[in-house]
């Protein structure tokens, strides 16, 4: 099925400029890259699933391609349908967004392959960096100060050896792992003899690989990201940190930008080391750097590359728009400027609305959205794809929208934030705005002292 759709919203072009993009995604994200596209002058191709054919990002492209069935197996992760969909439009380039194939080295491959631009760092470098024990090597090797661990553990009879010499807890961790999967964390043998078996069953299933490693589990530590940019002429930007420890179930929830109770040396030091490894591995594109800091160290933990879910907050302390610099970047644009130039300016938080029942262990919902009303007013920013009488499919995940605001200073923000969501009103299904609310008022929140186990040591709802 073909939907094709013209607009008259486009401006004058730079003629370097990539002229015509396939995004291979859906939801906020999709209709978040169609929108910096249309204000680049760049023509968009959508694909979508038959579950998907009433969504936003498709009425928005200007073309439209169906590539399969509701579950992403069958559409958002057809390879071969998403190529063939750009084969067919002509498109110059493929933005993967995130989640899906964005991370997958061998659709990376496929395009480099067929002569189109993947919007991201090469085949190459995906690859060395989605194999978390291959990461840590390359790490090491740029002095990029990594967490105690192990290489990759056969079986539970090599674990329980590595186990004593790293010392417990650990973790279990999938080679090919992502977005809280693959993991179990093990306190002693008994748990781990479990967790190995669970981990790699678990690692088969979600990434066809059943390769684990073991890593020193650090407890009470802040998830702290450096987002980082770099152009095909050696020239890398450090963009500044993102505080992610707000967590549940090793999944991020909320967000913010700066992360107030990291030291001023200590950042400095975190931007440097992440500067030094995007050149030691030849990174290009945005990617975002992932460490741990326990308060006097911080340990690399994983390179994600590919633009983040809470890369909003990041555009608001420094009023650059990320997606765009993808593009350039692709087209072969080069940066032009410093790391020196780069204003961070004020406070940003970012909260995941999900559509799931926080009173039924916060199970994923679904439905129609029989009334919606967005929070307005002066850097109040909601990024979605939900509009009133959308019905939301129950093969995805559960996040429809992110809400983000921006002030001068925290206290400010967190003020702007607990407004926008009162304000914010989805009828329909259940979702987790008043968790967030709760959050934002709770006494570790307010201080900025939580870590990545606050959520499961205070009682929120």
């Amino acid at each position: 099925m073909r939907i094709r759709r013209f607009s008259l919203c486009y401006s004058k072009k730079d003629m370097t400029m990539l002229s015509k993009i396939l995004i291979a995604n859906r939801g906020e994200v999709a209709v978040r890259i169609i929108r910096a596209c249309k204000e680049m002058g760049i023509y968009t191709v959508a694909v979508f699933s038959e579950a998907d054919k009433d969504s936003l990002h498709v009425s928005l492209a200007d073309e439209s391609f169906c590539i399969g069935k509701a579950y992403a197996k069958d559409s958002y992760l057809n390879m071969q349908a998403i190529l063939s969909a750009a084969k067919v439009s002509a498109c110059e380039a493929i933005h993967p967004g995130y989640g899906f194939l964005s991370e997958n080295h061998e659709f990376a491959r496929l395009c480099e392959e067929n002569g189109i631009k993947f919007i991201g760092p090469t085949s190459k470098v995906i690859k060395e960096m989605g194999d978390k024990e291959r990461a840590k090597q390359l790490m090491k090797k740029a002095k990029v100060p990594i967490i105690p661990s192990s290489g990759l553990v056969e079986d539970i009879d090599q674990a329980l050896k590595e186990a004593k010499k790293i010392g417990y807890p650990i973790l279990v961790k999938a080679r090919l792992g992502g977005g809280g999967k693959g993991i179990r964390l093990a306190r002693n043998e008994q748990e781990l003899k479990y967790g190995f078996h669970v981990a790699v069953s678990e690692a088969m299933s979600s990434f066809a690989d059943s390769g684990v490693y073991l890593e020193k589990f650090l407890e009470s530590v802040k998830h702290v990201e450096m987002q980082v940019m770099a152009d095909n002429f050696n020239n890398v930007i450090c963009l500044g940190e993102r505080d992610c420890s707000i967590q549940r179930r090793n999944q991020k929830i909320l967000e913010e930008s700066p992360c107030i109770t990291l030291p001023k040396a200590v950042r400095k030091d975190m931007q440097e080391a992440s500067i030094r490894a995007c050149k030691a591995i030849g990174y290009r594109g945005l990617g975002t750097i992932e460490y741990l800091f326990d308060g006097k160290n911080y340990y690399f933990m994983e390179m994600n590359t590919r633009l983040q879910v809470e890369h909003p907050v990041t555009e608001m302390v420094t009023r650059m728009d990320l997606v765009k610099w993808q593009i350039r970047i692709a087209s072969g644009i080069q940066i032009d400027f410093t790391n020196e130039e780069v204003e961070k300016i004020g406070h940003a938080i970012e909260c995941r609305i999900n559509a799931e029942d926080v009173y039924r262990n916060f199970a994923p919902t679904c439905g129609q959205i029989s009334m919606l009303h967005v929070p307005g007013g002066p850097w109040v920013r909601f990024d979605t794809a939900i509009y009133q009488g959308y019905e939301i499919p129950p093969f995805y995940d559960s996040m429809i929208g992110k809400l983000i605001v921006y002030a001068k200073t925290r206290d400010e923000a967190i003020r702007k934030m607990k407004a926008a969501l009162c304000e914010l009103i989805i009828e329909g299904v259940e979702h987790n705005a008043l968790y967030h609310e709760e959050i934002l008022e709770s006494s570790g929140f307010v201080s900025g002292k939580y870590t990545t186990d606050y959520l499961s040591k205070v009682k929120i709802s």
